[in-house]
């Protein structure tokens, strides 16, 4: 299980790029193939992952790839992608994968947050990151005024933020949210969250984590934000193919009620780049959709996907997405040289106007490709 994170950042001076604010969302395992085409045949009517085959076709199912990712998800298409950008688009021979060895969450996590994959990162424990995440080394920082801040549905997250360590305020799980002064709103969501079954024991749903961060995100006004969502992986994991795409379709949602947050609160409008990204890929096919794992993770942590004995093809294969003031409109990226998972970090320093060799010397290069110069 993994979540989905995201980003906030805000004003740096730089004479190359304008000060502004980032926010990183990541979309735990999203595969670029529902991304870019919508609902795949070999699934939308598969007896083992679907129950009502008729009523999601209903939904979600079109002849033409291009109306089947608006069906599924609108925003990206009719918006980020008009006045944005989108990467990963195999098809066009757009790429993007990870540096990882692994293909799993935490070693993605970690590739995102600290710009360089780590070898020694290889299971979901729940340990503390040794590594610094950009957010703990911006959060060292006067002018960010310790203000920043994780929010995410898996229960990993305190530890891959090392939150003891790094000082960062992070909202994960089954946490409650106190921060004062408190709405009655965010009162009846507490309230809510400890009385509704999670379908996980160790990850909640998206709708709690998603409100507690826009709660924060209006009021506390951070520089920088990270909130991670998840349903989409977990529900995968669960072979429930009718319940990702409707958790993808969800996530689409909270994407533009974000964008339309900050372009509505002072401070953020017309000053806020948004960045999209995965941790990891999935298989292609009906036999391996449901899991990730590289052929190094199945003869060891993964070893109940042994049977799998070349790992699981494609799980390396993420995409990213972007949209902002920072961000040149390209649109649908189309072949590029391969982007990688590990600059993401860089590319969100870049645009606050940071360096990321002060941060990180090994971290991967900004995606200048896509900023505004």
């Amino acid at each position: 299980m993994k979540k989905l994170i995201l980003a906030a950042a805000t004003l740096c001076s730089s004479a190359t790029y304008a000060a502004s604010n980032v926010v990183v969302v990541t979309i735990d395992g999203l595969r670029w193939q529902e991304v870019f085409s919508g609902a795949d045949s070999k699934l939308i009517e598969h007896k083992d992952f679907v129950k009502e085959p008729a009523q999601l076709k209903q939904t979600f199912w079109d002849e033409s790839a291009q109306t089947r990712r608006e069906k599924l998800m609108p925003f990206l298409w009719q918006t980020i992608a008009k006045q944005g950008v989108v990467v990963g688009n195999r098809a066009l021979g757009s790429k993007m994968s990870v540096a990882n060895d692994w293909y799993f969450s935490y070693p993605g996590y970690n590739e995102i947050l600290t710009g360089q994959a780590d070898p020694e990162i290889d299971s979901n424990a729940l340990e503390n990151n040794k590594n610094v995440t950009f957010l703990e080394w911006l959060n060292n920082k006067p002018e960010y005024g310790q203000k920043l801040a994780a929010f995410g549905s898996w229960d990993a997250f305190p530890y891959i933020f090392n939150e003891q360590r790094s000082g960062l305020y992070v909202n994960a799980t089954f946490d409650s949210y106190h921060i004062q002064p408190q709405s009655a709103e965010m009162a009846l969501l507490n309230e809510l969250q400890a009385q509704t079954p999670s379908p996980w024991q160790n990850v909640r749903t998206d709708s709690f984590t998603y409100r507690f961060a826009k709660d924060y995100l209006t009021h506390i006004q951070p520089k920088a934000m990270v909130i991670s969502l998840g349903e989409t992986d977990d529900f995968a994991h669960e072979g429930h193919y009718d319940r990702y795409l409707h958790a993808t379709k969800r996530t689409d949602a909270y994407l533009e009620d974000l964008w339309h947050t900050i372009q509505s609160t002072p401070g953020y409008r017309n000053n806020t780049t948004l960045l999209i990204v995965t941790d990891h890929g999935r298989g292609y096919n009906a036999d391996d959709w449901q899991h990730h794992a590289s052929k190094k993770a199945v003869s060891g942590y993964m070893k109940k996907l042994s049977h799998f004995q070349q790992g699981i093809i494609g799980a390396d294969e993420i995409w990213m997405a972007a949209i902002g003031p920072d961000i040149k409109p390209l649109g649908e990226l189309k072949a590029h040289k391969e982007f990688k998972q590990d600059q993401i970090a860089s590319t969100a320093l870049t645009i606050l106007g940071e360096n990321p060799q002060q941060f990180n010397p090994q971290a991967g290069k900004a995606i200048k490709e896509i900023i505004k110069l």
